[in-house]
């Protein structure tokens, strides 16, 4: 052993260098990220939340009842005591715009949950196994397009009767085609992407593939045609209200609120179709507006 070798302190043992793990990207930190990012989702997104609060909150937020009528106080312009004024019927025009609020979100939540799950799916299937699959679901899609969409909807509902069921069911009917349509082509377009033949080779069945890694890459897609549906989807709830095949009065909608007020727009008594008119456009806004903000949200290359 040499004087150098005796002399010499022993080397440090050399620690493996550990990367800090990055922090875990939420759901809600990526929101707040989308919306700070562009002012217009955000303003989307607040509407949304009060359309939202109306909806679950209007009945108890109502400041009189939107069923009771006072002859003594028909046709009053709005005031302090009718902020929107009151109708015909002495009823307040504000009370019944706020408590329509909840028929017609409930309306458009559910038809368009509805057509997402039936109609995304099965253009997904179309798109990605094509065949005879591909073929029965396109001649099904064919079939609805033929149609005036709006007047197909008025018949499936003067058929099967003018009841919030029958309405949900005929708007989810006519925007069937615009699902497949999207989903197929998007299903279409990635059924031979790299990382589905990856998938494949690893051993994972179709429906697995499709599950995990056809259908998280087109929802980006598929939640802006569902915010375009949501507005659609009000206003067709309001014209099947608008010409006697919606929701049947007295019950409060915006639809036949502003059928009602129309006739008295000429004779000066603006306010009752001018506020539910004003609702449903605010309504239709937001969500054409919050088609955007969804897809950044539920993208997978925008989570980084």
């Amino acid at each position: 052993m040499t004087e150098a070798s005796v002399g010499a302190a022993p080397l440090p043992e050399v620690q493996p260098e550990i990367q800090p793990k990055p922090p875990a990207n939420s759901i809600f930190r990526h929101a707040c990220y989308i919306m700070a990012e562009n002012p217009v989702t955000g303003l989307s997104f607040a509407l949304f939340v009060a359309i939202a609060l109306g909806a679950l909150l209007g009945p108890d937020l109502a400041p009189y009842d939107p069923l009771s009528s006072d002859t003594s106080a028909t046709l009053q312009p709005p005031s302090l005591h009718h902020w929107f004024g009151t109708d015909l019927l002495g009823r307040d025009v504000f009370s019944r715009v706020l408590v329509a609020t909840r028929l017609d979100f409930v309306i458009a939540i559910t038809s368009v949950a509805l057509v997402l799950v039936i109609g995304g799916l099965a253009g997904v299937a179309a798109g990605f196994f094509g065949g005879w699959t591909d073929r029965i679901i396109g001649r099904v899609s064919d079939t609805i397009m033929a149609f005036p969409l709006f007047v197909l909807a008025m018949g499936i509902v003067a058929a099967l009767g003018n009841t919030v069921t029958n309405i949900v069911i005929a708007t989810a009917i006519i925007n069937f085609p615009l699902y497949v349509r999207v989903a197929r082509a998007e299903a279409n377009v990635r059924r031979d992407a790299g990382f589905v033949q990856a998938a494949r080779l690893s051993g994972n069945s179709d429906l697995r593939i499709v599950l995990t890694q056809i259908l998280p890459n087109i929802m980006p897609i598929m939640m802006v045609q569902v915010s375009l549906t949501m507005g659609y989807a009000i206003l067709n709830a309001a014209g099947l209200s608008f010409i006697g095949l919606g929701v049947k009065p007295p019950t409060p909608e915006w639809g036949i609120m502003v059928a009602e007020g129309a006739t008295n727009i000429i004779s000066g008594e603006w306010w009752i179709a001018f506020f539910p008119g004003g609702a449903l456009m605010i309504a239709v806004f937001c969500f054409n507006l919050l088609g955007d903000g969804l897809r950044d949200l539920v993208d997978p290359q925008r989570r980084t």
